[in-house]
C-alpha cells in the first residue's frame, strides 16, 4: 500500500500540457467509433450476404472475425504500450481501424471483408484500454470519476443506437457505408492525437531488444480467446454441445485459458499481468464490469428483438425505443461524476446495481399488449441504473493501483466488459430458444380435443375463415394453425419473461460484492485507516 501510495504521490506531479478536457473528448471520439462498429454490422448482415453472394451463416463471420480478434488484442494492449509507447500505440490502433474500415467498404468478396474485419478488430481492441489509460493518468484521482463520465458516454450510448443508425444507413445508402462513416472520424481522431495526447514521464519504454517476448503466453491468449470467443458466437447456431466444432473448440478454449493463467502467473515478465487480481477491489470490479457488459448487451439484444417479432415493431420503431434511454445515460453520467467527487463510489454502486435490477424485473411485466411509451420508458429506468455503475466500477479499479499500472488494468477491465456482454448475448440468446420450447410444451399439455372451450373457439375461428372465403367450418385446417400460432406466441412471451428474470436476479446477486471491496475516500483516493 506504501508503495503505491508512493507511485500516485510521484506521479501527481506531472500535468498534461493542454487542458485535460480537451484530451477527453478527443480520445472520447474513438472510443464512440470502436463501441459503434462492434455491432452496427448486426442489421446489414443480409445485405452484406444478398451483395456478396454469401449464405445467411457464412455472413455472420463478420461479425465473430472481429470479435475474436478484438479480444485477443485487449488483454496484450498493455504490454504492447509499454514496448512501443502508448501513445504511438494509440495512434496505431487508430490508424489500423480506420485504414481497415476503408479497406471493408471496398471488399469484393466474403473472404475479403472477414480478413478486413479481423485487422478493424485488432486495432480497434487496442483502442478503448489505451483510451481509458490515458484518461486515468490524465486525471487526478479527485476528477477521474468526471473524465470517466465524457468517456462512458461514448461506450454505454453507441449500443443503443446502433439498430437505427445501422438501418438508417443501409436502407438508405448502401451497407458499405457503415465502415466509409469510420474514415473522417478516425483522421481526426489521429490529428488531435498527435496535437494533444503525450506519454506521462513514468511511462518507461522497454526497448525490444531488450525485451523478452512471452511467446508461449502470447500463443494461449491468442488460442484460448480466439476459441473462447468463436464458441460464444456460434455455440446457439450450432446447438452447443451437439455440435462436434463447438465441443472441440470449448475444450481448446478450456485447456488455454487454464495453461495460461498458470504460465502468466509464474512468468517473470508476463504479457497479462494477472497479479493486479491480488487487490480485491479491482478483481471485483472486473467482476461487476463483467456483469454490466452482461445485463446491458444481453437487454440490448432482447428488447429489439421483443418489440420487432411479439409486438411488430420496425427495426426503426424499435431503435427509437431504445434511444431515449441512450439520452437518459447522457444526462446522468455528468451527475455521476460529479457525485463521486463527493461520495464513496461503493455507494453510487450499491444504488446503480439495485436500480437496474429492479428496471429488469419490470420487464417481467410485459405482454402483447404494451404501448410504445410502455417500452421506451422502461429503457429509461434500466438506463437510470446502468449510469450508476459504469464509470464508478472503473474509478473504483484504479483507486488502488500504481499508475504505471493503468495500461494492464485498462486492458483487462476492457477484456471484461466485452466478454461479459459475449456471455450476456450467449446466454439470453439459448435461454431464449429453450424457454420458448419448454413453455410450448408446457401449454400444448393443456389443449385437449375434448376441451369444451377449445371446441368453441376452433367453432368461431371456422366461421371467421368462412366469412373470408374458406370453406365451411371443421373442413379447414387453418383454426388449428391459429391456435398454434397464439400458442407459440404466447410461449415465446413467456421465454422474454424468463430472461429478464434471469438478468435482473444475476445483477442482483452482485450487491453482496459492493461490500467487499476496500474503502475509499470520495473521488477515488485511498481511504486512510
Amino acid at each position: 500500500m506504501s508503495a503505491a501510495v508512493a507511485t500516485l504521490d510521484h506521479s501527481d506531479a506531472w500535468r498534461p500540457a493542454v487542458n485535460p478536457w480537451v484530451i477527453a473528448l478527443a480520445v472520447t471520439l474513438a472510443t464512440f467509433m470502436e463501441v459503434l462498429d462492434t455491432s452496427i454490422a448486426n442489421v446489414a448482415l443480409p445485405h452484406i450476404a444478398g451483395s456478396l453472394s454469401a449464405g445467411q451463416d457464412e455472413s455472420t463471420w463478420v461479425l465473430t472475425s472481429y470479435l475474436v480478434s478484438n479480444a485477443i488484442v485487449l488483454p496484450l494492449s498493455g504490454w504492447l504500450s509499454s514496448i512501443v509507447g502508448r501513445k504511438n500505440f494509440y495512434m496505431g490502433c487508430v490508424a489500423l481501424f480506420t485504414v481497415s474500415s476503408f479497406l471493408c467498404g471496398l471488399a469484393p468478396n466474403l473472404a475479403t471483408l472477414i480478413i478486413c474485419r479481423i485487422l478493424q478488430g485488432a486495432g480497434g481492441g487496442g483502442l478503448q484500454p489505451s483510451e481509458q489509460a490515458i484518461l486515468a493518468d490524465t486525471f487526478p484521482p479527485a476528477k477521474r470519476g468526471m473524465a470517466f463520465a465524457v468517456y462512458g458516454i461514448a461506450v454505454v450510448t453507441a449500443p443503443a443506437i446502433d439498430p437505427t443508425l445501422g438501418g438508417w444507413i443501409t436502407d438508405n445508402f448502401s451497407w458499405r457505408w457503415i465502415f466509409f462513416i469510420n474514415i473522417p472520424v478516425g483522421i481526426v481522431s489521429i490529428l488531435l492525437t498527435t496535437r494533444l495526447i503525450q506519454d506521462p514521464p513514468y511511462l518507461k519504454r522497454r526497448k525490444l531488444s531488450e525485451t523478452k517476448i512471452d511467446y508461449i503466453g502470447l500463443g494461449l491468449v491468442a488460442l484460448g480467446l480466439g476459441a473462447l470467443q468463436v464458441v460464444l458466437d456460434k455455440g446457439q447456431r450450432e446447438d452447443w454441445l451437439e455440435s462436434h466444432f463447438i465441443v472441440i473448440l470449448s475444450i481448446v478454449a478450456a485447456a488455454a485459458i487454464i495453461f495460461l493463467v498458470v504460465w502468466e502467473w509464474r512468468h517473470e515478465d508476463p504479457i497479462i499481468d494477472l497479479h493486479l487480481f491480488r487487490d480485491r477491489t479491482f478483481a471485483i470490479s472486473n467482476l461487476l464490469m463483467f456483469m454490466l457488459g452482461f445485463a446491458l448487451l444481453g437487454s440490448t439484444l432482447l428488447l429489439p428483438l421483443f418489440m420487432q417479432t411479439m409486438l411488430g415493431y420496425t427495426a426503426e420503431q424499435s431503435g427509437l425505443a431504445l434511444m431515449p434511454g441512450g439520452f437518459t445515460i447522457m444526462l446522468l453520467l455528468p451527475l455521476v461524476g460529479f457525485l463521486l467527487s463527493r461520495y464513496s463510489p461503493r455507494w453510487l454502486l450499491l444504488y446503480g446495481l439495485v436500480v437496474l435490477s429492479l428496471s429488469l424485473f419490470h420487464m417481467t411485466r410485459f405482454d402483447l399488449q404494451i404501448d410504445f411509451r410502455t417500452a421506451v420508458m422502461a429503457r429509461v429506468y434500466q438506463a437510470a441504473g446502468m449510469a450508476f455503475l459504469f464509470v464508478p466500477i472503473n474509478t473504483a479499479a484504479y483507486a488502488f493501483l500504481p499508475r504505471d499500472k493503468n495500461n494492464a488494468a485498462s486492458g483487462l477491465m476492457n477484456l471484461a466488459r466485452n466478454m461479459g456482454g459475449s456471455v450476456g448475448i450467449s446466454v439470453v440468446t439459448t435461454m431464449l430458444d429453450r424457454r420458448a420450447q419448454f413453455h410450448q410444451n408446457f401449454l400444448a399439455s393443456h389443449l385437449s380435443s375434448s376441451s369444451a372451450d377449445l371446441q368453441a373457439r376452433i367453432r368461431a375461428l371456422g366461421l371467421l375463415v368462412q366469412s373470408h372465403g374458406g370453406g365451411p367450418p371443421g373442413t379447414s385446417s387453418v383454426p388449428w394453425a391459429l391456435i398454434q400460432a397464439t400458442l407459440a406466441r404466447q410461449a415465446s412471451m413467456l421465454a422474454y419473461v424468463d430472461c429478464f428474470w434471469f438478468l435482473g436476479a444475476a445483477i442482483l446477486a452482485m450487491v453482496p460484492m459492493v461490500f467487499l471491496m476496500k474503502k475509499s475516500k470520495p473521488g477515488g483516493g485511498i481511504a486512510v485507516h
